[in-house]
């Protein structure tokens, strides 16, 4: 972000350079918070509604006390005010961020959602199929757990975090993590899909991945396209030995990933499912 953007924080306009989170903020303290990623084309959010779905039942499962002004609606009255105040409204990552307030572990001083709004500019290539397919491999020294909240965007992103620098420091694009079975669950920001013999899969809800709106927009439309398609478990072995491999968020919508490890893969579902699912959003 650059140095005079500005953030919207709890309905305030401030440059990004000031000191806005206290010491005392369980989000700083305890990751007590989720977020949502989200990208703005033309002033417009692309699968908002799922977005908010997502968001709002995040709140609901974290134990949020919602206030009756916090909706939707103004919640993208906020958005729309920072991006345009960055000038961003073109083509923009926006990031959402909800936590708690001040308090230890026992004793938040209230259960009320505090906000934080980011917007950044992003590269038009965003909204396009990667050229060139993704090199990736599976990071193994974190696992993401598998319970009620590993669908959130947790605020605590360690394994994440963790598997990003790993996947910089072997000179990868992304690093895929595993769940406590051993078993596929995600990369560090985005869901996986294999494709193996004809049949797309994808980890399940259940197997840690988190709960992501392009992979939820884009299951909708594979099923409705009569595409074979499984929410399943996946070995490693399965990825290994897929025909094709890919991954989804809603900032870069499908990215097809050539090879992990030593496996190699093709680019023929990913670019059909880029025209069905993903073309008619960023038009």
């Amino acid at each position: 972000m650059l140095l005079n953007a500005f953030v919207n924080y709890n309905g305030m306009v401030y440059r990004s350079v000031k000191l806005l989170i206290s010491p005392e903020s369980r989000s700083f303290r305890y990751g007590d918070g989720f977020f949502e990623t989200m990208k703005m084309i033309n002033g417009k959010i692309p699968l908002a509604d799922l977005h908010f779905e997502r968001l709002f039942s995040s709140l609901e499962l974290l134990k949020f006390e919602k206030p009756d002004y916090f909706t939707p609606e103004y919640l993208l009255e906020q958005i729309d005010e920072i991006a345009k105040k960055n000038q961003h409204t073109k083509l923009a990552k926006v990031r959402l961020m909800v936590f708690r307030g001040d308090g230890g572990l026992f004793d938040p001083e209230n259960l009320t959602p505090n906000f934080l709004v980011e917007t950044s500019e992003l590269d038009p290539e965003s909204n396009k199929l990667n050229k060139k397919g993704l090199v990736v491999d599976v990071y193994k020294d974190a696992r993401k757990s598998c319970d009620n909240f590993s669908v959130v965007k947790s605020n605590n992103y360690l394994p994440q975090v963790m598997g990003a620098l790993w996947a910089r420091e072997n000179k990868l694009n992304d690093a895929v993590l595993i769940n406590n079975s051993n078993r596929i669950a995600e990369s560090t920001i985005a869901n996986i899909f294999i494709v193996d013999d004809g049949i797309i899969k994808t980890p399940a809800l259940t197997e840690g991945c988190v709960g992501g709106v392009m992979r939820k927009h884009l299951l909708q439309v594979i099923r409705e396209e009569g595409i074979p398609v499984q929410e399943t478990k996946i070995k490693v072995d399965d990825l290994m030995n897929a025909s094709e491999v890919f991954l989804t968020n809603a900032v870069s919508n499908i990215r097809w990933v050539k090879k992990v490890g030593e496996s190699n893969y093709e680019s023929q579902l990913a670019s059909v499912l880029y025209k069905k699912a993903v073309a008619p959003l960023v038009k």
